[in-house]
């Protein structure tokens, strides 16, 4: 598997890694079991990057991963990464907030989150997942959910808190070698290019807003971030389902919530020409987004070995150039979004 660098940082990644929200409760309950079960099956299909959060089920995903890549002997082999932005408290002590996704964790570690992006709540947040870790040093660490599409109108409030001190905790923390990559990991793109405007940025983690339903990234945003050297790890390329069940695969969701039915006609769309010439719609969905030059990695969440096996196969599929000619024919996607260019080749083309 392809391995790029991330940003001016040394640190080198998987063109496909896994994300551990599945795994951590998100719909159904995970064991540990599952968890080293899903993570040794990556490993051994050539994945190589491994990414959680504090707030996947409240620790459980740390917990379960700083466990299992030791039991596994791999440490030394993988990339890990996770973030701040919120410290977990004893769920005694602290009143659930409304989120903007509404993910109900099944069977969390009994923490809630609080949001702090100031000095001390960062280095406390990245002390903290090092304990649940039980690593010494992180890979990567990303700023955890700062900006509107998940604050809201409080987004200002929790960027003055980065500005005025926690771009300092970042900054201390690479330069002392605890962590070798700073990054964003957001659900937006425009978060990530006012931060790399201020601070310098190895990476961002962006969930869901480039796919083959989203394309706002190509207006200007991608190409500002290739100009800052800020590569882009992209998540949520299914959009949380649609575009790996398709319409006719049972329950469907659109970025955690219902679909609305222009979507659904236009994913019906997709998969027509899909269909036509024999190309499965989640490996379009996982090429179509590694094929733009910003992006270096693209995750992927997985609830059990079957899944894992099946990203793995399907990221490692490619699609005829006439299959995103007609896409593009059909409008289904812009015309400057990058594709394959010639067949069976790797090339793609602005």
């Amino acid at each position: 598997m392809d391995s790029r660098k991330l940003g001016k940082s040394d640190v080198r990644i998987t063109s496909l890694g896994l994300g551990t929200v599945p795994l951590a409760g998100f719909r159904t309950k995970a064991s540990y079991r599952d968890f080293e079960a899903v993570v040794e099956a990556s490993f051994q299909g050539g994945v190589r990057h491994f990414d959680c959060a504090p707030m996947y089920g409240f620790g459980k995903a740390e917990y379960y991963l700083g466990h299992a890549v030791r039991e596994l002997g791999i440490r030394d082999d993988v990339v890990v990464s996770t973030k701040v932005g919120r410290v977990l408290k004893p769920a005694s002590r602290v009143q659930p907030k409304e989120t903007a996704y509404g993910i109900d964790w099944v069977d969390p570690l009994p923490f809630l989150d609080i949001y702090d992006y100031t000095y001390d709540g960062i280095m406390r947040s990245f002390e903290d997942s090092q304990q649940r870790l039980a690593l010494d040093y992180i890979d990567v660490l990303l700023v955890h959910d700062v900006g509107r599409a998940w604050h809201g109108n409080d987004a200002g409030i929790y960027h003055e808190q980065l500005r005025d001190s926690g771009y300092k905790a970042l900054e201390e923390l690479r330069g002392s070698g605890a962590v070798s990559a700073i990054g964003l990991g957001v659900n937006e793109t425009e978060s990530v290019v006012q931060v790399a405007r201020e601070f310098d940025l190895d990476c961002a983690l962006i969930a869901g807003r480039y796919t083959l339903l989203n394309h706002e990234p190509l207006v200007a945003d991608f190409a500002e971030l290739q100009h800052r050297n800020v590569s882009v790890i992209a998540g949520g390329v299914f959009n949380s389902g649609i575009l790996a069940t398709g319409t006719k695969g049972g329950e469907m969701t659109y970025d955690y919530q219902s679909v609305p039915s222009d979507v659904v006609k236009k994913v019906a769309a997709i998969e027509a020409v899909c269909a036509k010439h024999g190309v499965g719609l989640a490996a379009a969905a996982i090429e179509f987004v590694g094929m733009h030059p910003a992006v270096a990695s693209v995750v992927l969440g997985a609830q059990n070995v079957a899944q894992a096996e099946q990203n793995i196969r399907a990221a490692a599929s490619e699609a005829p150039q006439e299959f995103w000619a007609e896409l593009k024919q059909q409008g289904l996607l812009p015309e400057n979004a990058p594709t394959r260019s010639r067949i069976g080749t790797g090339d793609s083309a602005l």
